[in-house]
């Protein structure tokens, strides 16, 4: 598994930069991220162009767009980036699950908020705060489609095989993100970044909501043998009840 190196291509401005540009339509989306995990930048929009693109883009397009207030990067998803977020997903549930710690999953969110004017789409994403899981769950009961309803997520999973071309870090310290696992695809590894004091996200050696330390996390969804998605599944469990379940004061 490589990063790719490719830099963004960028959509240019129209002749006159001061008339509106139209949303592209969805043929014009997918010619543009022919590329899986290529990503394509569009610069200097505005939140109403955002808002617009992403409400364009019917369920199940397989088109990723997060805008960090100036610029909007959107690309389309390989089955690498699907596979590495669906093990990275399945650790977290797993091992919340086995420790009996509370958690709620909302899977593949699109975070739209025009109050901090950032929107992106986590490829997963996790409750853990008390207040935040009963929210959810209401939101949820009420069968509620507006994303309003439901607060930012506690915990975000971010795959990235190629680097991103905006300021993404800066959109998850907007929604105030406590907690990012990242898979870094030019170095192989998974990094776990917390909200600090100071607004931005710094790398930490093990998670605040999961008695786990990121190279444990690593191990599991990069190095294991996952070719049998069950047994993985009942290793990683009996491994958890081993090694994790002593670190929890009881």
């Amino acid at each position: 598994m490589s990063s790719a190196t490719t830099h963004s291509p960028l959509v240019p401005f129209p002749p006159d930069s001061t008339s509106p540009r139209s949303v592209p339509s969805l043929d014009k989306l997918y010619e543009m991220t022919s590329v899986p995990d290529e990503r394509v930048v569009i610069p200097s929009v505005d939140w109403a162009f955002y808002e617009q693109l992403v409400d364009s883009i019917p369920e199940g397009a397989n088109l990723h767009v997060d805008y960090d207030g100036k610029d909007l990067e959107i690309m389309s998803l390989s089955q690498l980036h699907d596979g590495i977020k669906k093990r990275l997903g399945r650790f977290v549930e797993l091992t919340a699950e086995e420790l009996e710690i509370p958690c709620t999953g909302l899977g593949q969110a699109t975070w739209k908020r025009p109050e901090v004017t950032r929107g992106l789409e986590s490829d997963e994403c996790y409750y853990f705060a008390p207040e935040k899981l009963v929210a959810a769950a209401e939101a949820m009961m009420r069968m509620s489609m507006d994303g309003a309803a439901y607060p930012n997520p506690d915990l975000a999973i971010e795959v990235d095989l190629s680097p991103s071309k905006i300021d993404r870090p800066g959109i998850y310290a907007a929604l105030r993100v406590a907690e990012v696992w990242r898979f870094d695809g030019e170095h192989q590894l998974i990094i776990i970044e917390q909200l600090g004091d100071d607004g931005s996200h710094q790398p930490v050696k093990g998670s605040t909501f999961l008695p786990v330390r990121a190279e444990e996390v690593a191990r599991w969804v990069l190095k294991e043998d996952f070719r049998d998605g069950s047994l993985w599944g009942r290793r990683l469990r009996a491994w958890v009840q081993a090694e994790l379940a002593p670190r929890i004061p009881r």
